[in-house]
């Protein structure tokens, strides 16, 4: 299975900058990359050996580049196709994806139980990578949904041009991304510089990976007057009763899909000696068995929701509802 890194960002916030620093690192195999055609530069004119004649071309590093012409599926079935052939070599893919595009569609396309055309027999949806513009963060995110969703999605925040603001300032963005996304790291990054591994092969879409906030975090965050991505958690000590988890968790993805960006959780359900995994995009959702529970462990349950104004009150006690009796 070949992973796929998505990277995105808002207009300017310094995606095409991290991904030359990528190509022209040491970095395990070789990486294809998948360019929006409304990106705002292109990485053809340092690195390509060639003019660009055809949709897909060899790199001087031996990676390749192709832009999105048409359906991504399509282009991902080429490349699968092309490599199979022997025609290109590429380890690993990262689609870059316009500033103004939120990741959500491009996630699905690896989530889909078919993995579409294909897709899902040869690649696996390893992280999704957000650049903030440190200068510009704030009025983009008060006036542009898609910066919001962007942050809502991503495993790990990469906070560029940090140089250009003040300490208080960049203090008060970090809490603010935070409040937004609790499941992702922020690191700062000035122009594009940064170790490789905090990149690639993190392993966001493995539904083991779980990074929430301390135990002592409230089980749900205080909605933003200003933003309408947020996040919240639940945790509960007693088991989940299956089918009535099952019944509610569809109900609220088929009610409130279009308004979940990322949720995943880790869960224990009644008579399962096993951990049960489960995430999902939008109204995309999978599970499958964890590791076995151990002897004195704590059984405890975590689900995380990232979402357009969720209405968390509802979520938390329909989860409860759920809940063995005590």
């Amino acid at each position: 299975m070949i992973p796929v890194t998505v990277l995105t960002g808002f207009l300017g916030a310094g995606k095409t900058t991290l991904l030359k620093r990528i190509l022209r690192e040491p970095h395990a195999g070789r990486i294809a990359v998948i360019e929006n055609e409304l990106g705002e530069e292109s990485i053809d004119s340092e690195i390509l050996v060639q003019e660009r004649a055809e949709s897909i071309v060899e790199m001087a590093n031996g990676c390749v580049c192709c832009t999105v012409r048409g359906d991504l599926i399509r282009v991902l079935g080429e490349l699968a196709e092309r490599r199979a052939a022997g025609g290109v070599r590429f380890d690993r893919v990262i689609i870059e994806t316009t500033g103004v595009a939120a990741p959500g569609p491009v996630a699905q396309t690896f989530l889909a139980a078919d993995g579409g055309a294909g897709v899902g027999r040869h690649y696996r949806l390893d992280a999704v990578i957000t650049l903030v513009d440190a200068k510009h963060a704030d009025a983009q995110l008060d006036a542009f949904p898609e910066a919001q969703e962007q942050v809502g999605f991503a495993d790990r925040i990469l906070v560029s041009k940090a140089d250009l603001v003040d300490a208080p300032r960049l203090a008060a963005l970090r809490e603010r991304l935070a409040e937004m996304n609790p499941r992702a790291p922020i690191t700062e990054v000035h122009f594009g510089a940064v170790p490789i591994e905090h990149l690639l092969d993190i392993g966001g879409f493995r539904p083991d990976a779980l990074p929430v906030p301390a135990p002592g975090v409230m089980a749900h965050r205080r909605q933003s007057a200003r933003d309408e991505v947020s996040a919240f958690v639940f945790r509960a000590a007693r088991p989940f009763d299956a089918s009535r988890l099952e019944a509610f968790l569809g109900a609220m993805v088929e009610v409130y899909g279009s308004d979940l960006l990322r949720y995943k959780g880790v869960l224990h359900l009644a008579g399962n000696p096993d951990r049960v995994l489960f995430q999902g995009v939008g109204t995309v959702m999978s599970g499958s068995l964890g590791r076995a529970w151990t002897a004195g462990e704590p059984r405890t349950s975590v689900l995380v929701f990232i979402g357009r104004r969720l209405p968390q009150d509802l979520f938390i006690e329909g989860l409860e509802q759920c809940l063995e009796p005590q």
